[in-house]
């Protein structure tokens, strides 16, 4: 049995990759999880873990700053994070692998197999995994829907159900078409990202909308946007100009 610690500062990210671990690497046991690197590194100290999944970009100590933290250590590292670009500097540290979010079953069970046969990582193959990455990254196809988690597990909602999203503090609420709301643990700017290129559009700090469920458009200093199932959601005047440029 592999024991595993998972760090992230996101709470759905953790969430999502225990649900993963546990359904495709039975393998692997997790033993503790963190939500930011300080709990991770103090985790690390008392379990002794045989392996990490680490986040890189965290408030107040990025996974790399936890690792030189650590000192010598003698577990494996894996990093999971959205940005490519910190793929050289994550093997400079001897990583098993590198995950970009949001995670694949395949890419997952192998780097858990990575971890069992420590295959060492040449500077072709590092190279051939900044190229995939980045790739990726450009010609992902955008998927039909997003997965937010609840107390049983995951729930899988279609994107283009979404009418809107308003903040609530840390969290999200997602309003959906058929009258239901589901909380969600991320922040409003952390679902723009989700739905980034879906025909969503930021009109004010608080509210994310999808453009298609705009019924009516109220002038004003910013305006007032009446959407579909009759809620009305102020435009702030910063956003008034794009959104007008959208929906004329």
């Amino acid at each position: 049995m592999m024991r595993a610690i998972l760090i992230d500062d996101e709470v759905n990210a953790l969430e999502t990759l225990e649900i993963e671990l546990n359904a495709y690497c039975p393998e692997v046991e997790i033993i503790a999880k963190c939500e930011d690197a300080k709990s991770g590194l103090k985790a690390i100290k008392k379990h002794n873990p045989d392996i990490i999944f680490l986040d890189i970009e965290m408030p107040w100590m990025s996974g790399f700053e936890l690792l030189e933290a650590l000192g010598n250590f003698s577990l494996d590292v894996v990093f999971v994070t959205a940005y490519s670009e910190f793929a050289i500097k994550a093997f400079e540290v001897n990583a098993v692998d590198y995950l970009l979010k949001p995670i694949s079953k395949p890419k997952l069970i192998d780097a858990i197999r990575k971890a069992k046969d420590r295959h060492p990582v040449t500077d072709e193959v590092l190279k051939n995994i900044i190229s995939t990455l980045d790739a990726e990254r450009t010609v992902r196809k955008p998927l039909p829907h997003i997965a937010l988690p609840t107390p049983e597990g995951l729930e899988f909602v279609r994107i283009d159900d979404i009418i809107y999203a308003s903040a609530d503090s840390n969290y999200s609420n997602i309003h959906l078409k058929d009258g239901n709301t589901i909380l969600l643990a991320k922040t409003l700017k952390q679902v723009e990202a989700l739905v980034e290129g879906r025909n969503f559009l930021r009109i004010h700090q608080s509210f994310l909308v999808n453009l298609a469920y705009i019924k009516k458009y109220i002038k004003g200093q910013g305006g007032t946007l009446v959407m579909e199932g009759g809620s009305s959601l102020p435009v702030s005047r910063s956003c008034k100009e794009r959104l007008m440029a959208l929906i004329r």
